[in-house]
């Protein structure tokens, strides 16, 4: 007797959501097809995200369902219109973002007391860390018990961070920056800034490219 074999069929649609967890900005290119399942799948996905957590999502956002974003009260998350945040990235509020703000993977982010701003169209690569916040140093004391203490980190609007970079708490970037994939930020950088190395220093300036 022949033994009947079944192939089970590709599940496309679930390969195509984690595609677009990983490169959200696919998200906004989708045509009408896809966005029958799509627009569906991220309304449940962002109305979850807010019944638990203190957070606010402007229109036709994207967040994959495997970034963690958390915001007790006080610490709220403020996401802008069109804004994109990819599969595992860690947000703790507060954190406001501005318009079209996009976070690629595996970024982390702390926005301690004070908290972090991004400015609208601010565009941010893969693993990017920003903290918000700093501990005692005091030599009396082990670390982890000292208070923490936090100034609060400003990015502007049209800034690139690229990817690696991290930002210490206390600093703001000016609009219109570029900072280079690796960078440490640990002093204020100008608007239309080019900012490489560790320390970040200033290299060039956008307006003359």
């Amino acid at each position: 007797m022949q033994k009947l074999i079944t192939t089970a069929l590709p599940d496309y649609q679930s390969q195509h959501k984690k595609r677009l967890s990983w490169m959200p900005w696919l998200y906004f290119s989708l045509k009408e097809k896809h966005l029958v399942w799509a627009k569906p799948w991220q309304d449940e996905v962002q109305a979850n995200l807010c019944a638990l957590e203190t957070v606010t999502i402007g229109e036709n956002c994207f967040i994959a369902p495997e970034a963690q974003l958390f915001a007790e009260p006080n610490r709220d998350i403020t996401i802008g219109n069109r804004c994109m945040i990819a599969a595992e990235c860690f947000l703790h509020g507060p954190i406001t973002l501005g318009d079209e703000v996009a976070i690629n993977h595996g970024c982390s982010f702390d926005g301690g007391r004070v908290g972090i701003q991004i400015g609208s169209q601010t565009r941010i690569a893969n693993h990017v860390t920003i903290y918000a916040f700093n501990h005692g140093m005091a030599p009396d004391t082990p670390i982890y018990q000292q208070a923490s203490n936090s100034k609060g980190v400003v990015i502007g609007k049209d800034v690139w961070i690229g990817a690696q970079a991290g930002i210490v708490d206390g600093v703001t970037i000016g609009d219109h920056a570029v900072i280079g994939m690796g960078c440490i930020v640990t002093k204020d950088i100008p608007a239309w800034a080019i900012v490489a190395g560790n320390p970040a220093r200033v290299i060039g300036d956008r307006r003359d490219k």
